[in-house]
């Protein structure tokens, strides 16, 4: 294949502008705030798992609650009913007398125990409620770090794409002047070879491979025409030759 020497050496532009691309889309996917909003997301969903079983565990104590005082209201409330009974003197049999005193004694031993339990309840019910309170602090602080990192890779994001898109533009408008089948070879060895079809002879040097050529080499390279397209030998890249080549 032949191309005037311009045309390769714009070849090389073509191919810093698909550098740059590549950087850019490198540096897209590696940005910082991407690690941080995983991690962020990830504390998040173990702080909202935590909080809903608190808040479960909360519900349940209020609950638990309310029927121990309904027991200690019913309890309390027979208990009152019979001193009450004993009080109005309605009650002449000794025996029936020292059954009821018996039932109020107990009464008051079971109401004891009942507010115990509501005690005990009420205990475990502040700390699910100072749990809740808590988790839902933390959660809310995680997420305003996931907002504020989000809307910085936004930012990064927004910027990156801006420039690449600036840089394709850049890149259709000097690939257009390249001839078509030279560039066709080129972005078929850019496929192949990671991104890098063309690269500059300097110093005697490839700086696709980053091998020197041998003596042999150089003297093909010197006695090749000046629009032959040339391939290095080690890598089979496109190689350029420049007024830096060493030639």
């Amino acid at each position: 294949m032949n191309a005037a020497p311009a045309d390769q050496i714009r070849l090389l532009d073509v191919q810093a502008l698909d550098v740059r691309l590549q950087q850019l889309t490198h540096r897209r996917g590696a940005l910082p705030e991407h690690a941080e909003i995983d991690s962020l997301t990830k504390d998040l969903t173990q702080l909202r798992d935590l909080l809903v079983a608190s808040q479960t565990e909360e519900s349940d104590c209020a609950r638990e609650q309310t029927k121990a005082e309904q027991d200690v209201d019913q309890v309390r409330q027979r208990a009152a009913r019979n001193q009450q009974r004993m009080d109005s003197g309605a009650i002449t049999s000794p025996k029936d007398l020292e059954n009821l005193q018996h039932e109020v004694a107990s009464l008051a031993k079971r109401q004891g125990d009942l507010e115990d339990v509501v005690l005990e309840v009420m205990e475990r019910r502040e700390s699910a409620q100072e749990r809740v309170g808590e988790l839902t602090e933390r959660v809310s602080s995680v997420e305003a770090k996931i907002t504020d990192a989000t809307a910085r890779r936004d930012a990064a994001v927004a910027e990156i794409d801006e420039e690449a898109g600036s840089v394709t533009k850049e890149r259709s408008v000097v690939a257009g002047s390249v001839p078509a089948d030279l560039l066709k070879l080129y972005d078929k060895l850019r496929e192949q070879q990671g991104g890098i079809g063309a690269a500059r002879l300097f110093q005697r040097r490839c700086e696709g491979c980053r091998l020197e050529l041998n003596i042999t080499e150089v003297n093909e390279v010197r006695a090749a025409a000046p629009d032959a397209v040339l391939r290095c030998e080690n890598c089979r890249r496109i190689l350029v030759r420049t007024s830096e080549s060493g030639l």
